[in-house]
Formats: C-alpha cells, structure tokens, sequence
C-alpha cells in the first residue's frame, strides 16, 4: 500500500512540473512576440503653409486609437513639444508650430510619443509648401477693350500663378501666368457672354519649386449671361444640321439627272479618253474638224482642158499665094494661151505647110 502512495505522488509531481514548464515557455514566448503583433505607429506627414507656420498630420490611415503627442524641431535647434494641437474627437490628430523664414531648406525631425514607445521622422520641406489662395481678386474692362484680372499674393517675385476661367458656365479653360505676375488679360470680352475667373498660386523654381498648388480663389465674374441653360444645344445649329440633311441628298439627285439628260453637260463634267487609233477617220473623229475644212483638205483631179491653137512658120517657096515672107506665131487669147515668139529656134518642132491656120491639141 505504501509503495502505491509513494508512486501515485511521484505521479502526480511530475505532471505538475510538466506543466509548470509548459506555462513558462509559453509566457516566454508571449514575451518575445510581443512586438510583433504591436500595432505599427501612423505616419506623420509635413508641410509648410504659406511660409508662416509648419503643420503636421498622423491621421492618414485614419484617426489614431490611441492619443499621441508629438515633438519636433530643426536642425540645430533643441526640440520642442507641441503647442497647437488639431484634434479629431478629442483625438489629436496634427500640430501647428511656429515657422522661420528659409527654414525649410533644413532638416526638420518630428518624435511621436505614445507611453513609453517612441517614434522619430526626418522631413524634407524644401518641396512642401503651400500657399493661401490669392487674396483681393478683381476684375477691370480697361481702356484697351480687354477685360484684366488682378490679385495679390505673398512674395510675387516668387510666386507663379495659375488661372482658370469659362464664359456662361461652360468648361473651365486654363493658363499660366509667369513668375512676378498679377495680372491677367482676357482679349476682347462679348458684352453678351459671362466670364467668370478663378486664380491659385505656388512657389516658383526661382525660388525652391513646390509641389503644391494653393487652393483655388473665390470667382470673381463680369458680364451677363443671356442663355438659361449652359447645358442647351445651340439651336441655329440644330435648324441648319436639319436643312442640310434635306438638301444634301436632293441636290446630289439632281445633279445626277442633269448628267445623265443633257449631253454637253456631261462631256463637261465626265470628258471622253479618245483611244489611240491609227486609222484615219478616228483620227479625224477625234480632232472633230468641221465640215468645210475636212472639205478643203480633199485632193481634186478635175480641171478644165485648155485648147491650144498654133500658126507655124511657112517659107516663101511653099506658098506662092502669101505676099509676105514671115509670118508670126500667136496662139489664141485664153487662159490657157501661150505666145510664141516669131524668132524662135528653128530646132522647134516642125509642123505642116498650109496657108490656112492649123489647130495642134496638147
């Protein structure tokens, strides 16, 4: 029975030191863990606005569960806590702390702290500023005709500016304005039409370029809108789209009968490519020579006979009856006539002795 006891014990001794070793290697390991599933701190983001004041945000993933407070402070300078918190019910969410000149060309650090946890940034603000919107906007119809804007705006000489402006509420048309600048023109306005202009601002690259527009400025507007609605179609260009539908296909008709019924229209408007022909009446068809000068071009075989009538020489001794001793040779007085004269080469061709006249045909 002893011996029972004595084992039951030892049993029983051993179980409880198992699992005391169990516990503490789990309490360890809760402890080495620990950081693991710790909720990683919020972002703190920076800027500079309107070169008066430095803001800073940690509610970008949303408000914090937990309330932070924050430090901060620029090179060379010992930090500071926060005065000017922003909060979000009753959350703090941002600080506002004071702003030097050319300050945010250095290095600027923020420390969030959070019981005994503690979380440090370093910032590079050269590129974070942003400006108030343009303040005094107004609006001038000057001497020239043109309609001139005006604004003011902290430190001009480093400011570029940006305008947008629309005439009876239609789309937003915009233009820069260059570095200095606090002006802008608008040519030649309708009387008829509203114009209505807006400006924003940011520091040049003359002077660090941000990468931040200021937020836009109140409108300012002149002039008088006569339509109703900015959204309305114009109708003019409703009535014309309309005719032209209707015209356009009863004027393309028309002219195709008048092409396909009158003839010299359409040797003017679609002119026949002869072909190349070496016949000789395509020729002529092709060169379309009136009548009277195809008529001229005609060869004619026909002329008229000429008659011819000559009187040869006869000697004393074969006419006794002739009392002269020469006779001269003359031909009758046509068109056709030649004249022969009396002292001619005797090597002529002889003709026959006779008293009367002889008629020689050619």
């Amino acid at each position: 029975m002893c011996d029972a006891s004595i084992l039951r014990c030892r049993s029983s001794a051993i179980v409880y030191f198992h699992g005391a070793t169990m516990l503490s290697k789990l309490l360890l390991l809760l402890c080495l863990t620990e950081h693991v599933f710790a909720k990683e701190p919020p972002d703190v983001d920076c800027i500079v606005v309107h070169v008066s004041s430095v803001q800073c945000f940690w509610n970008k993933q949303g408000t914090p569960d937990v309330n932070y407070t924050i430090s901060s402070w620029f090179i060379n300078e010992a930090p500071s806590e926060c005065v000017t918190y922003l909060s979000d019910n009753s959350t703090n969410i941002g600080c506002i702390r004071p702003y030097k000149k050319s300050q945010r060309f250095s290095s600027f650090f923020t420390k969030l702290t959070y019981g005994g946890s503690t979380f440090q940034t370093l910032h590079d603000l050269k590129a974070k500023v942003k400006l108030n919107p343009p303040s005094n906007l107004s609006v001038q119809n000057g001497s020239d005709s043109n309609l001139w804007y005006y604004w003011n705006q902290t430190s001009p000489s480093c400011v570029e500016s940006e305008v947008r402006y629309r005439i009876n509420n239609k789309k937003w048309q915009t233009s820069e304005v260059s570095v200095g600048r606090q002006q802008y023109c608008i040519n030649l306005p309708s009387s008829n039409s509203q114009y209505e202009l807006q400006v924003r601002s940011k520091i040049g690259s003359d002077c660090g370029e941000s990468l931040f527009w200021s937020d836009w400025s109140e409108p300012v507007v002149w002039g008088s809108n006569n339509g109703t609605d900015p959204n309305q179609p114009d109708n003019s260009m409703i009535v014309w789209t309309a005719v032209l539908s209707v015209m356009g296909p009863f004027t393309l008709i028309l002219l195709v009968m008048m092409l396909l019924h009158h003839e010299r229209l359409r040797i003017i408007f679609i002119p026949v490519v002869p072909k190349p022909s070496l016949i000789h009446h395509d020729i002529e068809n092709w060169l379309q020579m009136s009548k009277g000068l195809k008529e001229g071009f005609k060869a004619s075989y026909n002329e008229r006979a000429c008659p011819v009538r000559e009187y040869c020489h006869v000697s004393q001794s074969d006419s006794e009856s002739s009392n002269s001793s020469t006779f001269s040779v003359t031909t009758d007085q046509t068109d056709c006539s030649v004249f022969i004269p009396s002292n001619e080469s005797e090597e002529s061709t002889p003709c026959s002795s006779s008293s009367e006249e002889e008629q020689v045909s050619v």
